[in-house]
This record gives structure tokens, C-alpha cells and sequence, in this order.
């Protein structure tokens, strides 16, 4: 089954990649982070047009990526934010709300209405959540509820989940009107480009770019490998079944915020984001 081993491989560069942009927050800003997970990708992508077939891409193609640009700008910046904020293990797996915000969305414009085991997917990322702050129940039954809101990483990272529950599908499309590997070798490089202009307004020197460059291209290095098994496996599994398995990414930061940031409270952040994991393939499965 290679869009799964696919959707597999695209978890554990995300996770990487989300480690690698937490060590480099530490020194650079949000901003140029931000950019950095873009750009840094842009020659390894770049050099794998040389070896794909170029497809004939139509009108849509075009509008969808005019569309996908800004969305992906703004969710890649609250990202950054959120995890200069807050830890991974807080931030991360509220990338399990994307499912949900597609269910609140197809309900309020479509009428459609949950099933059971999305009912029981949302209960189970709820529960999921609510046990991240889990110790704070004993200061009273809804403090790990508020405690989700009151954590500036966690509020911007739900905005995350919102922006990807329209980019997932976006996404899938402009891949049907080109073709998984070309999307992969050009998108990433077209937002790199479409960044320019919010580094100007935000200020920041080539030097700040410069003194950076090493951990951009590991950065990049992932981003790119992530893209490239991200598209492939949206071409050969349903969207649902890739975002599923690649959200094993929550869990996989959740460890690897313990392993080299040394957050605390690792078991009952585990527990959580296991809990969310399954809501998630609950709903999409």
C-alpha cells in the first residue's frame, strides 16, 4: 500500500520538520521561519522538475493555487507563532480539530449531518484535548478547557486546523488538474516567492537570512521531503485515509518535544494527542 507508507513518510518529516523550526525559533523570528520552511525546500524541489514529466496543467490549476497561497501563508505563519509560544506538545495536536472545522463547515453550508463515529471522533478529540491540561482538574472540572484557550499556542494553532480544513482540499484538487509530482516540485517554491514581499514589511535584514542558513536547509530538507510524499499519497489514497495517517505527526512532536525540548508533563500530553489521533481517524474513516 504505498500512499499509506507514503502518508506515513509525510508524518515523520512534519514532526521533524516542526522540531528543527522550534530549535531555530530560539534565535530567529516567526517571520523568517516561516519563510525558511518554504524557501528552504525551494532547490531541493526545484531540481526534481528535472526529473518529472511536465503536465499539461489547465485554468483551475492556476485559480486553485491563487487561492492556496495566501491561505498557506497565513496558516504557516500562525504555526510559527504558535510554536514559538507555546511547547510542541500544546500546539501540535490541535491539528486534529482540522476534521472537525470540515464537519462544522459541511453541516452549517451543505446540511450535512455527522455520523455516528464522527460524533464520537469529535468526543474523543475533545476528551483529547481536555486531558493535555488534565492536572489542572483539580483546581475545578473546566480549568483544562480554559487552560486550551489561555495557551497563546494553542489558541493560534486551532486557526491552523481551520485554514488547513480548506487547503486539504484545495490541495487535492490542483493535484487532479496537474499531477502529484509536479505539485510537489512547484508549490512550496511559488510560496517562497509569494513570502518576499511580508519580509520587507516585516523588516528583516538579509543577514538575519544569512546567519540562518544551515538549520534553513535542514528545515527545508524536510519540508521537501514531506511535500513530495504528501502529494504522492494524496494522489493514490482518499484525502481522508492520507490525513488520517499522517496525523501521527501529533503524537510523533508530542515525543520528540519531550526527547530534545524536555517538556514536561509527557504522559498525559501522550495520552491526549493518542486520543485525538483516534477522533481523527474516527471522523475521516
Amino acid at each position: 500500500m504505498p500512499g499509506f507508507f507514503y502518508a506515513l513518510a509525510a508524518a515523520l518529516f512534519a514532526s521533524t520538520s516542526d522540531a528543527l523550526c522550534k530549535k531555530a525559533l530560539e534565535r530567529h523570528t516567526a517571520l523568517v521561519i516561516a519563510w525558511a520552511r518554504f524557501a528552504g525546500a525551494t532547490p531541493f524541489l526545484l531540481a526534481t522538475l528535472l526529473f518529472v514529466d511536465l503536465p499539461a496543467v489547465d485554468r483551475m490549476f492556476w485559480i486553485l493555487l491563487a487561492c492556496l497561497v495566501p491561505l498557506e501563508i497565513l496558516a504557516v505563519w500562525l504555526y510559527m507563532n504558535a510554536l514559538q509560544a507555546s511547547p510542541l506538545s500544546l500546539t501540535v495536536p490541535f491539528l486534529a480539530l482540522t476534521p472537525v472545522f470540515t464537519i462544522v463547515t459541511s453541516f452549517v453550508l451543505l446540511g450535512e449531518r455527522p455520523d455516528g463515529s464522527g460524533l464520537a471522533g469529535i468526543f474523543l478529540i475533545g476528551l483529547g484535548a481536555y486531558l493535555l491540561h488534565v492536572h489542572l482538574s483539580r483546581q475545578g472540572i473546566l480549568e483544562p478547557l480554559r487552560a486550551v484557550w489561555k495557551e497563546k499556542g494553542s489558541r493560534l494553532m486551532i486557526g491552523v486546523a481551520l485554514v488547513y480544513s480548506v487547503t486539504s482540499n484545495l490541495g487535492k484538487m490542483a493535484v487532479q488538474h496537474s499531477s502529484a509530482s509536479f505539485m510537489a516540485a512547484v508549490y512550496l517554491p511559488v510560496l517562497s516567492v509569494a513570502f518576499l514581499p511580508l519580509l520587507r514589511w516585516g523588516g528583516v535584514r538579509p543577514g538575519q537570512i544569512r546567519s540562518g542558513w544551515a538549520v534553513f536547509l535542514l528545515i527545508g530538507a524536510s519540508q521537501a521531503l514531506m511535500a513530495f510524499f504528501h502529494f504522492h499519497a494524496i494522489s493514490l489514497i482518499l484525502v481522508s485515509y492520507m490525513i488520517s495517517v499522517k496525523r501521527l505527526s501529533l503524537v510523533l512532536s508530542v515525543v520528540l518535544g519531550w526527547l530534545f525540548f524536555h517538556e514536561s508533563r509527557i504522559g498525559q500530553r501522550l495520552l491526549g494527542s493518542l486520543l485525538m489521533l483516534a477522533g481523527v481517524v474516527l471522523i475521516l474513516v
